[in-house]
């Protein structure tokens, strides 16, 4: 029987041991890499091959939705399970349309993780959150229309940014504005459009279509 080959994403050590014990002792799979790195992740897939990657979202060294392009680009035989602590369908949406298979929050039991992995492995999406994959009825999206021709093509472009994970310095540099002038669209885009997280930002710019915009400022 031949093995999914599987590689650990995640900056944390500790988790990543836990992990790939729970994974070895699977008779149809096998680790083999590991990373800690965002930067890391493409030369560990070419080298390894895997069939799965586990991904944490939020390591440090670059852009998680950047990888996820590349990697569906580069390496389309690797389907990529995010791995993270955001519940908030925004982020799922995000990360599926960036071209993760899977999404699963750490909370999530060792058996929901060995269920997902076999899922995507043979072809499969796997979510934790069903109301991400929901279609907005038409009036939720005239709303968003609504909303969004209130704001300026700048704004567009901020928060295009924000809804890709950019942090404001990186705002700033791509947009060639100051930290506090990002800081301030920031702000002035959560009062105009009623709002009050990143998430709820994020979820704003995937139903608006901006996020597309986003990666066009890039």
């Amino acid at each position: 029987m031949e093995k999914i080959r599987i590689i650990l994403a995640d900056d944390h050590p500790i988790l990543r041991a836990g992990l790939k014990l729970l994974i070895e002792n699977q008779p149809d799979m096998e680790v083999v890499g590991e990373v800690g790195d965002h930067s890391l992740v493409l030369e560990a897939v070419k080298i390894a091959n895997p069939r799965v990657l586990a991904l944490d979202w939020s390591m440090p060294g670059g852009n998680p939705v950047r990888v996820l392009e590349e990697l569906t680009l580069k390496y389309p035989g690797t389907r990529v399970i995010v791995l993270t602590m955001h519940e908030d369908p925004a982020y799922v949406r995000l990360a599926l349309g960036a071209g993760a298979s899977g999404y699963l929050l750490k909370s999530a039991a060792d058996s929901e993780l060995i269920q997902a992995i076999r899922q995507i492995a043979k072809g499969g999406i796997y979510t934790q959150v069903p109301k991400a994959l929901e279609v907005d009825s038409p009036g939720e999206k005239s709303l968003v229309g609504s909303k969004l021709e209130q704001l300026s093509q700048r704004e567009r472009e901020v928060l295009g940014q924000i809804a890709q994970g950019h942090t404001n310095q990186a705002i700033a540099d791509r947009l060639f504005l100051s930290v506090k002038t990002v800081e301030s669209y920031r702000a002035r885009l959560m009062a105009k459009l009623g709002l009050k997280s990143r998430a709820e930002l994020t979820q704003f710019s995937l139903e608006s279509g901006l996020f597309e915009l986003g990666k066009q400022v890039d």
